[in-house]
């Protein structure tokens, strides 16, 4: 077992286990008590009531944050002809087609999120191996694969995530770094419960919100309580 350092231990008992946190507390908690000295990431990690195991309840889908990520990304697009031009255009770090999937297939990964058109899918499937175990590989239902190419790109760009349960039912999910404003993490917080919400499955049956968590990249896990997520009304972003 990995041993806990005084300072995550120190940070541990600033935060009461047996409460359960508004959403607007938490997010104040976990920028404050992200004391590295870089500008971590603040995530949630969020236990569903569902068995992923099972194909009517599993959870994938898209969150466009509002306010953005906090991070550039590097976009790959494998496509065809006129549309490689098209993802360059549209401001894709990395294009290609046959070439492409040859050089990932020895071994450049270099690029946070691919994006592939349909027609090209069947030659990407040979890199399954290789993009699965890393999140990459391209789905509809994560909106990676579409012949809107400028769209997705943009969308990704500004804030667009794709997010999945694991195997254990939990949904891990960055929204935002330490640097934000409460309010814009407040605001990318409830783009995460609207999704995720919008994404439950027909198979999930009993209490579909099981623990709900907010942690800064080192910080520690502080409990939100979802249904005051859930009744928030929040005005929307200028």
């Amino acid at each position: 077992m990995a041993k806990i350092s005084k300072r995550l231990t120190a940070l541990r008992e600033q935060v009461d286990r047996q409460t359960l946190y508004t959403p607007q507390r938490a997010i104040e908690m976990a920028i404050e008590l992200a004391t590295a000295k870089f500008d971590e990431t603040i995530e949630t990690h969020i236990r569903l009531g569902i068995n992923p195991k099972y194909a009517d309840q599993q959870v994938r889908a898209t969150v466009v944050l509002p306010r953005g990520t906090g991070k550039s990304i590097r976009i790959a697009v494998l496509a065809k002809g006129e549309k490689v031009r098209e993802a360059d255009s549209a401001g894709a770090d990395i294009s290609g087609s046959e070439e492409l999937i040859e050089r990932i297939q020895g071994g450049f990964m270099d690029f946070d999120l691919m994006i592939a058109t349909p027609d090209i899918m069947p030659q990407v499937a040979r890199l399954g191996k290789l993009l699965g175990p890393r999140g990459l590989m391209p789905s509809p239902k994560g909106g990676t694969v579409t012949m809107d190419l400028a769209g997705a790109i943009r969308e990704f760009k500004a804030g667009k995530l794709e997010f999945r349960a694991d195997r254990t039912g939990i949904v891990h999910i960055p929204f935002g770094k330490k640097s934000f404003t409460p309010e814009a993490l407040l605001d990318n917080l409830k783009a995460v419960q609207e999704a995720i919400d919008r994404a439950k499955p027909s198979g999930a049956k009993g209490r579909y919100w099981r623990t709900f968590h907010i942690k800064s990249t080192m910080g520690p896990a502080i409990e939100i309580d979802v249904n005051i997520l859930r009744d928030l009304k929040l005005e929307a972003a200028a």
